[in-house]
């Protein structure tokens, strides 16, 4: 596990680089730093959000719950980027309408609602990083948006893991983890994983899932090998 900097800080990150003295002692006056050593709930939905979120070391996962109660992930918030919903909350006085968990070893600075709101409003560099900021999440949830609706589990996880794996074939999580952003419940993942398995596509270990053939998987994540009759006649779930 990656240790926490004490050094990391938001002034690390371009967009405080080019503040103003002015600015950036007013920065400093009210930035106030959260650390998580493991993972740990930030947010809940219906909280009342006190600021804007940046992450200088590790990573933020914005989430919902479906009817059935599993988690979906929405969107990852990586290292120098910040959180558009509570920006939209600061900014239209609004409650914070999801879940957020830390990762591992994460630190966020909290820069309160009525600092950013002057930033914003006289620093160029902090509206330039608003606006990319929702352009970016625009996009990302437009595209998980198409995956949900073009896309059936079976695909979904072959790509989600295609995507999350190391450059040696790992995908270093568990299958909750996994569960959780994909919106279903682990026993769903497990009998997807097992099929795969089956296929000698993946190797399942403790907590990771080694990709033994990336192409096979590629193959298996556009073809009609996961559409609901395959996977039916497999026992392979559609949650």
């Amino acid at each position: 596990m990656q240790n926490l900097d004490a050094t990391a800080s938001i002034e690390n990150f371009k967009p405080f680089q080019n503040l103003s003295e002015t600015s950036l002692a007013l920065l400093g006056r009210g930035v106030r730093y959260a650390h998580f050593q493991d993972t740990t709930p930030v947010l809940q939905k219906g909280q009342q959000v006190s600021g804007a979120y940046v992450v200088v070391q590790g990573q933020l996962r914005v989430f919902t719950v479906t009817p059935d109660g599993n988690e979906a992930t929405l969107y990852i918030i990586n290292t120098g980027e910040t959180c558009v919903l509570a920006i939209n909350c600061i900014f239209n006085d609004l409650l914070y309408p999801a879940w957020v968990e830390a990762g591992p070893s994460s630190k966020v600075a909290v820069i309160p609602g009525p600092v950013y709101r002057i930033l914003f409003e006289s620093e160029p560099s902090i509206r330039n990083m608003t606006v990319q900021a929702f352009s970016t999440i625009v996009f990302k949830l437009m595209t998980e948006l198409e995956e949900i609706h073009s896309y059936k589990l079976g695909q979904r996880l072959a790509n989600f893991l295609l995507l999350h794996a190391s450059t040696d074939g790992n995908v270093r999580m568990t299958q909750q983890e996994i569960a959780s952003h994909l919106g279903t419940s682990r026993e769903v993942v497990a009998r997807v994983l097992s099929h795969l398995t089956a296929e000698g596509k993946i190797q399942t270990g403790r907590n990771h899932i080694y990709i033994n053939d990336p192409i096979s998987l590629a193959q298996f994540a556009r073809s009609n090998e996961a559409n609901p009759k395959k996977i039916r006649s497999t026992n392979l779930p559609l949650k």
